[in-house]
């Protein structure tokens, strides 16, 4: 829902079949992005001799953070979008990569939550039923982002606002329980 802005802001100037090629690309980007996560990403962390409940909190905070950007209306600063790389995604022929897909779409929250989900959840079985939730989250991105322009219309700046809020609220809550989560295994080891 916070990249709703941005995609309309910088579809602007397409017509309805280029848009419609703007989100499926990038759906497809956040797709690819978040596979290669999800299934490599414990190889980077090892290479770097990161502890996954150091990967969990550094993630908590930063979806922590996400949340409270969507619950104060300054997502696109929080992702970065500072006037420069603003001005650099319009005048960009292609937007779908950068800064849809990332970092709008897929940002380190959600890359760290999937590589330690895949850490936590290591057999096949449980591997599989959380990898097909990309694709499914891929899907409903392509949904919200081709209705995005009918959405804004229908509810309006309020709309949009409140839908925001209420997701911000539910994302610092999610935020918090993943650093909880971590802390709780590092007081339990330490016992």
């Amino acid at each position: 829902m916070g990249t709703m802005p941005m995609y309309i802001g910088l579809t602007e100037d397409s017509n309805i079949a280029e848009r419609k090629v703007t989100a499926m690309k990038a759906s497809v980007y956040f797709l690819l992005i978040l596979s290669v996560a999800f299934w490599g990403g414990k190889y980077v962390i090892q290479f770097f001799g990161i502890s996954i409940d150091s990967l969990r909190i550094g993630g908590g905070l930063i979806i922590s953070s996400s949340g409270f950007a969507l619950l104060t209306g300054n997502f696109s600063k929080h992702k970065g979008m500072s006037k420069q790389v603003k001005e650099d995604a319009y005048t960009r022929e292609d937007p779908s990569m950068t800064p849809l897909a990332m970092p709008m779409l897929a940002g380190p929250g959600s890359i760290s939550l999937l590589i330690s989900l895949h850490e936590q959840y290591a057999g096949l079985w449980n591997s599989l039923v959380i990898y097909l939730t990309i694709p499914a989250v891929g899907v409903a991105t392509y949904l919200i982002l081709r209705s995005s322009a009918y959405l804004s219309g229908k509810l309006g700046a309020s709309g949009l606002n409140a839908i925001s809020r209420i997701i911000g609220f539910i994302v610092i809550a999610i935020g918090i329980e993943y650093i909880l989560t971590s802390l709780r295994a590092i007081v339990s080891s330490l016992t």
